[in-house]
């Protein structure tokens, strides 16, 4: 498996923390870059062009994860990236399906449960 670049978007420095901790720990994981929000995510987005998936949250200021998740559907080239959605709001959960995203974790962030969902997504896409 090749090693994968991941985006992670989140308001919460400590979900980030947590995130890239868990992350780094994974062989097929290389580089994790991080956003406080939508608009700041597209915005690397437009830049780099190696981010293999996207870990979302849903509540954040400046542009929310329906926004980034609306705003991406309409761009070819990132509409395929493998997007799931890092949520303390379980209501959610089927609207996000709608909008695309792949998977949906419930926060607290537990680390067998994000590392499973981030090895599944990428299985599908191999």
């Amino acid at each position: 498996m090749k090693k994968i670049n991941v985006l992670a978007i989140d308001d919460d420095e400590i979900s980030l923390k947590l995130i890239k901790l868990i992350l780094e720990k994974n062989s097929f994981v290389d580089t994790i870059i991080t956003a406080t929000n939508g608009l700041e995510a597209l915005e690397i987005l437009e830049k780099r062009f190696d981010i293999d998936l996207i870990l979302l949250d849903l509540i954040m200021p400046v542009m929310n994860g329906y926004e980034f998740l609306a705003n991406i559907q309409t761009r070819d080239y990132l509409s395929m990236i493998p997007i799931i959605v890092v949520s303390t709001d379980e209501t959610a959960k089927q609207k996000v399906f709608e909008y695309g995203a792949y998977d949906f974790i419930l926060k607290p962030i537990r680390e067998k449960e994000l590392s499973s969902a981030v090895q599944e997504t990428l299985s599908l896409l191999a």
